[in-house]
C-alpha cells in the first residue's frame, strides 16, 4: 500500500469518526430535551432506565465497537429516544382521555 492510499484511508476514518460523534451528541441532546418534556408527565421506570442506560453507555469507555466508531452508541441512543417518544405518546393519549 502506498503512502497516498494510507493517508486517504486514515482521513476517511477520521471523517467517519467525527461525523458519527457529532451525530451521537445531537441524539443525546434530543434525548435530554425529550426527557425534560416528559418529566412533568410521569415517565415510567423502564423509560427512565433506558434513558440513563443510554447516557451511561455513551460515556462508558467499554463499547461493543471501538470508540472512534460511534455506530453502537448511536443505535443505543436511537432506541432510548424511541422509548421516550413512545412514553410521550402514551402519556399524551392518557392525558386526552382524562
Amino acid at each position: 500500500m502506498n503512502r497516498t492510499t494510507l493517508v486517504l484511508l486514515v482521513a476517511a476514518g477520521v471523517v467517519l469518526a467525527v461525523v458519527t460523534a457529532v451525530y451521537a451528541v445531537r441524539l443525546l441532546l434530543r434525548l435530554v430535551r425529550a426527557r425534560k418534556v416528559l418529566k412533568s408527565t410521569g415517565m415510567p421506570l423502564s423509560t427512565k432506565a433506558m434513558f440513563w442506560g443510554s447516557v451511561a453507555y455513551l460515556i462508558c469507555p467499554i463499547d461493543l465497537l471501538p470508540d472512534p466508531i460511534y455506530l453502537d452508541d448511536v443505535g443505543v441512543l436511537l432506541l432510548a429516544l424511541r422509548s421516550v417518544h413512545a412514553a410521550a405518546l402514551k402519556a399524551g393519549a392518557a392525558r386526552r382521555r382524562s
